[in-house]
């Protein structure tokens, strides 16, 4: 048997000094955690790829499981590795800890990293929150690479495409796009899929390589495929904090997606520093695999807690983050789940921070006896502050994402009307499908990065010839329909970018790799799909105007206050909406009858979305006696 099938991991020492490189007035500290070690040595270089090492050094190693040495020189600019000797094996490894990198990730840099910051970047702070948080993801590459995007071609597909102002279609000025874009639609937050060191895309190849992301290298350092310099650490850095400046000046906050669930290979930096460490083990001794990507990160372990808390906070403090989005939450413990909310309100206030995540796994996982995972059973325990995605309200509304032609309401499915008195209240009373402590911990949602688009999905469901291109008019009320249903429920709205503008990815389900013109963002398609985006912008808009809607409390399911079904398939909801005065009441209304029917109405209403306009509080329709149901359609009317 090998060293690491001996050892009890468990007993290694909990180490809470600094780690990672340490620039002082005096020289510069390098410190790395690896208890089993028996030789650590820092080797230096010159450039962050190619280079041969020009110096090495040797740590020391302490009582409680860290390395340390200490050079009489400043090395802003250098780069730098370790070589680890562990069980008679050497690694070479880069430093977790590590906040910037040589192309490719293989060096980490060490920088002053006050230096990378734009002008102005001391007094960025995040717009004021709105009344409602309405979240849209994007991939900084796909949303800005279109060459009709009206982005300079040196900017596509990087950082800087979203520091660029005034971009619109080159053939039609009066259609924005990227950063103008975001701004016009009214959304508050925007999600980046990982914008981590991923390491499935070479950052010297070519730029039409795609991928999503989530394949962590290193942690705390930024993707260099999406900067303009990916040899030289600080301009990933810089960029970044462009990037988010720009959005916090267009009012827009950001959102980071963040996967600490798994690591590209058990090959890692992680693994590498202390063996078997920071994953979990089967009782065979192989690699759990619950993520699906042959291996888990052990987040129970006391360093691997601190080491993701850590990472957190920093990219809240030095990229002034505005949440974080946990890709696999159901594999990440519930101590540090709450253990993060805790500190980040703290620091910042409390819910200041967006947190939440995908509460479930790709399968089981060799977690430690005595802890919970954030999975959709472990709700109750978690702080009202961390949300979840529900993929309850996305299979209620538009069917299974595991079968391309399963129905829901919206597209002609069978469905337990009585299932939408949960959905609407966020899950607060939610039975064995969903449930929350309050509509705080509910993500709203019908697509994201993840399955088919909406489009795609009503496509194989709504239209026999599935062509994904047509903007025909039954796919394009199922999907109004959808919108509207997860935008009148209590919860916090979540899109993915171009679901308002029918996006397509030609019926491919899982794009991760795909070409880019699969996933790429259509600029295009904005003018094409202008009225459905109009349809979006209203239901943001009335969003934001309906205390009914946008409630978080414990209390707000006490706003619905009457539930019941007429027909086959029709749902009656009335809500209080104390706090707006001309309208203290809504009848929301969710219909999909085989044929049109008239419902009668018990006194006059003012009708502020229907399936033609999503907009009408300004100049409401009044109507009495009796109201003409289409299918599919929601309808909000107020008294």
């Amino acid at each position: 048997m090998s060293l690491f099938d001996t050892r009890n991991l468990d007993t290694l020492p909990y180490y809470d000094g600094p780690l990672g490189f340490e620039l002082t007035e005096s020289g510069t500290y390098f410190r790395l955690w690896a208890p089993s070690a028996t030789d650590v040595t820092l080797c230096l270089y010159s450039d962050g790829l190619f280079g041969p090492e020009y110096r090495r050094e040797s740590l020391e190693k302490f009582q409680d499981g860290h390395w340390e040495t200490f050079i009489a020189e400043n090395l802003e600019g250098t780069y730098y590795d370790y070589l680890i000797t562990t069980g008679g094996t050497e690694y070479r490894s880069m430093d977790p800890y590590a906040v910037s990198a040589g192309a490719n990730g293989k060096r980490a840099m060490i920088l002053d990293l006050g230096k990378t910051d734009p002008e102005g970047w001391a007094d960025d702070k995040a717009p004021e929150r709105e009344s409602e948080d309405i979240i849209y993801e994007i991939h900084v590459k796909d949303f800005t690479a279109q060459r009709f995007s009206g982005i300079s071609e040196k900017a596509r597909g990087k950082y800087m495409a979203l520091t660029e102002r005034g971009t619109h279609l080159p053939f039609d000025e009066s259609q924005p796009t990227a950063l103008e874009y975001l701004k016009s639609l009214g959304i508050t937050h925007v999600q980046l899929m990982p914008i981590f060191d991923f390491a499935s895309v070479d950052e010297m190849g070519s730029e039409e390589q795609f991928n999503w992301g989530y394949d962590p290298e290193n942690y705390n350092v930024p993707e260099g495929s999406y900067s303009s310099d990916a040899e030289h650490g600080q301009v990933r850095v810089r960029e970044l904090k462009e990037m988010v400046k720009a959005l916090h000046e267009s009012g827009i906050r950001v959102i980071m997606d963040v996967v600490y669930n798994h690591t590209y290979r058990l090959d890692s930096p992680l693994f590498r520093i202390e063996p078997w460490y920071f994953y979990r083990q089967n009782k065979d001794g192989s690699s759990s695999n619950g993520s699906g990507c042959g291996n888990d990160i052990a987040t129970e372990r006391p360093m691997v807690h601190r080491f993701i808390l850590d990472s957190i906070l920093y990219w809240t403090r030095e990229y002034h983050m505005d949440g974080f989005r946990f890709d696999l939450m159901g594999l990440i413990d519930t101590r540090l789940m709450n253990d993060i909310r805790e500190k980040l309100d703290s620091e910042y206030g409390k819910g200041e921070k967006l947190i939440y995540g995908e509460p479930w796994a790709a399968g089981g996982t060799a977690v430690k006896e005595g802890f919970q995972l954030s999975d959709k059973n472990a709700l109750p325990l978690l702080s009202n502050g961390i949300g979840a995605f529900c993929d309850s309200t996305r299979d209620l509304i538009k069917g299974s994402n595991f079968d391309s032609h399963s129905s829901g309401f919206v597209n002609g499915g069978m469905v337990d009307l009585n299932l939408f008195r949960h959905a609407v209240a966020g899950w607060m009373n939610g039975d064995w499908h969903f449930r929350t402590k309050s509509a705080n911990q509910t993500i709203q949602y019908v697509s994201s990065h993840d399955d088919w688009t909406l489009w795609d999905k009503l496509k194989f469901t709504c239209d026999e010839k599935e062509d994904f291109l047509v903007l025909d008019e039954k796919t394009i009320a199922a999907n109004k329909a959808a919108a509207a249903m997860y935008f009148t429920m209590q919860g916090r709205p979540f899109m993915l970018s171009g679901e308002e503008a029918a996006r397509t990815k030609i019926g491919v389900k899982n794009s991760y790799c795909s070409p880019l013109f699969i996933n790429r963002f259509d600029w295009v398609r904005t003018k094409e799909a202008d009225e459905l985006i109009s349809y979006y912008k209203g239901l943001i808009r009335l969003r934001k105007a309906m205390p009914a809607f946008y409630d978080k409390s414990e209390r707000a399911k006490e706003r619905i206050t009457s539930f019941s079904t007429v027909g086959k398939k029709t749902v009656l909801i009335t809500l209080d909406n104390s706090g707006r005065e001309d309208y203290p009441h809504l009848l929301v209304i969710y219909s999909n009858e085989d044929k049109e029917t008239s419902l009668p109405l018990e006194k006059e209403y003012s009708v502020l979305l229907d399936p033609e306009c999503s907009n009408r509080m300004d100049s409401p329709i009044k109507v009495k006696g009796s109201l003409s149901l289409k299918a599919p359609a929601v309808y909000v009317l107020a008294y």
